[in-house]
């Protein structure tokens, strides 16, 4: 007997002599797509439909297929078609719920294919009508809360999940999605804080809770008050705050541990043998190869987290073991689509640190660390749009933590002691550090090695000039805490000097290609009062008075840097251009580092010649900076400890909602509804009666 084949709904015999049948429930959506209503010849049409499996390809595209005017003639039976759905919700058997939820996917997403042109208030119309919208989506809500809450089925959980987000993401801006009021009104936070405090649902739903939490909080959030941010800002509960904190870390972590993984196999490879053999030219086409796709949907739940949140800022130091090191449990992880690199749940199981117990031979991280390492991948190359922007959020949730002051005080605590292992941009002039000799330092070590390493590597014709303003305002506002509390902070100073000086040093020789396009004067200011910093307070925050005096040193050696700065912005705050203020600004903050070169160089020169010396070594300029101390006069200059704090509202809401539609779209592209098969779903529900 010919074996019946299954093709885009129809079902055919492998002869041809006959007509191709059609399956059942496509037959029946076939009868909700025409004007008359599908029960008056069925009584029993409805209760039958849930019990098919959904054929979503068909569905979405028959939506697809009709043009406006065609839609508004069944718009009764679309509507009819959605409530019953919800109603369905509310069965016993999770077969019918299933495929209620299936069904809710697809027409939600096919309506909205064809009103992407209108409001958000005809889709609202076309989905369940004006008159019943309110009382609808308020037994939606109902509904999905309860699922995602109760006991039952973690497959129903993942698909209530996966509407959500589907419901959430089916606007590219989500702030013009009006479905999202109702979504407001009757709210599923708790149900999501639910989650994320279970260690089992954590596990197999944690990612999409959190990517679903992240987007509800960026709903309009500048234009009325969202209830969600109002939540999140006020849950002081721990397990949900760690939970949150552990579904983050091992997001990041998955996707440093593709970046190694790629890294390794690139520097075993043919490619690598090559560009030793070459002398290393071709490094940055190396680098790009390797790159693995950002995720900037977790990215944004940790800013919202730490932005929002003060509680959550302890959870940043909460330690766990190195996920890279943990072995990935047995129990079954929940299907995922095939999508790019670190767009997915990872792979391997969230477990808290109450979950898996510290071994003595295994390095303990913590989320902070994580999200340094993935920083530290992601800022490497700014070329890409996506890493750019991936790179900007990294310094966004810097700057938050630089300026709180409990984060201060564990990053700069000595009893926390952490080997973090950052990665550095291959470069010809330098050799990779191997990480076997990383000290255990504070913290805050990290986060400084971060900004010069970022400061180091990307001077260049594209400069991006917004992420190094940003970077330099980090180290400023670590340095204020340090004076502030006289934190004496043991950290190889002299790279970060080096490195500002290179950076003023870079702005000089690019001047004209610079100004262009950005005010170099701001960043320049910016460097020279950090300097101006370290000269007023450094002996309040330096480790040691040697410390202080290769400060000077570091000045006097350089000095030609420093002339040739004062002789640039002396030059045009004399001329009547548009450079006229800002360059004077930076004429009047070079007083100090003048007076220190004006004041020590002939000293020194003094001091080789009465000594026949022709070239002093380190130890005899340092000798003659301290005996000259006494004779030297410095001005005290205002504010240098203060700064302006961080504000999303005002400076960053174009940014933030630029974002949140990439964030959008990218969910959006990656939902599959399909992943959990009938059999499997069977299986599960065999209780079915």
């Amino acid at each position: 007997m010919a074996q019946p084949e299954k093709k885009g709904g129809l079902l055919r015999k492998s002869s041809a002599s006959k007509k191709p049948l059609k399956e059942k429930v496509v037959l029946m959506y076939d009868e909700i797509f025409t004007t008359e209503d599908p029960s008056k010849c069925n009584p029993r049409f409805w209760e039958e439909l849930f019990l098919m499996k959904v054929n979503l390809e068909y569905l979405e595209g028959k939506l697809e297929a009709l043009d406006g005017e065609e839609l508004m003639k069944i718009k009764d039976n679309i509507n009819c078609l959605f409530q019953h759905c919800i109603q369905a919700l509310g069965e016993e058997h999770p077969i019918r719920v299933v495929n209620a939820l299936q069904t809710l996917c697809a027409l939600i997403r096919g309506v909205h294919q064809k009103n992407k042109s209108t409001s958000g208030f005809d889709i609202i119309n076309m989905l369940v009508g004006f008159d019943k919208a309110e009382l609808c989506m308020k037994n939606l809500m109902e509904s999905l809360d309860s699922l995602l809450c109760a006991e039952g089925s973690e497959s129903l959980k993942s698909l209530c999940l996966k509407l959500l987000l589907c419901l959430v993401t089916v606007t590219d801006n989500i702030s013009q999605n009006t479905i999202l009021e109702y979504v407001m009104i009757n709210s599923i936070f708790e149900a999501i804080l639910q989650i994320l405090s279970s260690p089992l649902s954590r596990r197999e739903h944690g990612y999409d809770a959190v990517v679903l939490l992240a987007l509800l909080v960026n709903y309009r959030k500048y234009e009325s008050v969202n209830p969600y941010i109002v939540k999140l800002s006020i849950v002081d509960d721990e397990a949900t705050l760690n939970g949150m904190g552990l579904v983050i870390a091992q997001a990041l972590s998955e996707y440093n541990r593709q970046y190694k993984d790629k890294e390794e196999e690139h520097q075993t490879g043919f490619f690598s043998a090559l560009t030793n053999m070459v002398g290393s030219m071709f490094i940055a086409d190396a680098d790009e190869k390797i790159s693995v796709q950002t995720n900037e949907a977790i990215l944004l739940a940790l800013y919202e987290a730490v932005h929002l949140n003060r509680n959550f800022i302890t959870v940043l130091a909460q330690s766990h073991p190195e996920m890279g090191l943990m072995t990935s449990p047995t129990s079954p992880v929940p299907t995922t689509p095939v999508t790019p690199l670190g767009t997915t749940p990872p792979s391997s199981d969230v477990i808290s640190s109450a979950e898996l117990p510290l071994d003595a031979d295994v390095q303990t991280s913590n989320l902070l660390i994580t999200f340094l390492k993935y920083s530290s991948i992601v800022m490497q190359d700014t070329k890409d749009e996506h890493r750019l922007h991936s790179g900007k959020l990294c310094l966004i949730i810097l700057t938050c933590i630089a300026e709180d002051q409990y984060a201060n005080a564990f990053l700069h605590d000595d009893n926390m002691n952490f080997r973090v292992n950052l990665h550095r941009m291959p470069m010809r002039h330098r050799k990779k550090a191997a990480d076997k000799n990383l000290p255990c330092r504070p913290l805050v070590c990290a986060v400084l090695d971060l900004m010069v390493e970022f400061i180091v590597t990307h001077m260049m014709k594209e400069f991006p000039m917004d992420l190094y303003v940003r970077c330099i305002q980090i180290v400023h506002k670590l340095l204020c805490y340090q004076k502030k509390c006289r934190v004496r902070l043991h950290y190889t100073w002299r790279e970060l000097w080096s490195a500002l000086i290179n950076l003023l040093k870079f702005l000089m020789s690019n001047e004209t290609v610079l100004l262009a396009k950005h005010n170099i004067f701001t960043l320049a200011l910016m460097v020279v009062n950090l300097f101006n910093m370290f000269i007023t307070y450094g002996d309040t925050f330096l480790p040691t008075p040697s410390s202080y005096d290769e400060l000077y040193y570091e000045i006097i050696r350089m000095h030609q840097n420093f002339d040739n700065l004062y002789s640039m912005v002396l030059r045009l705050s004399t001329n009547a251009g548009q450079w006229k203020e800002p360059a004077s600004k930076v004429t009047h903050a070079l007083v100090n580092i003048r007076a220190i070169i004006n004041h020590f160089n002939p000293k020194i020169e003094s001091y080789a010649a009465v000594n026949h010396i022709s070239q002093l070594s380190e130890d005899q300029v340092l000798e003659v900076v301290r005996s000259n101390y006494d004779t030297l006069t410095l001005k005290l200059q205002d504010g240098l400890d203060q700064y302006e704090r961080y504000s999303e509202q005002h400076k960053e809401a174009a940014f933030f909602k630029e974002l949140v539609r990439s964030i959008s779209i990218n969910v959006r592209k990656n939902l599959a509804f399909n992943t959990l098969s009938q059999e499997l779903l069977l299986k599960e529900f065999s209780t079915i009666s």
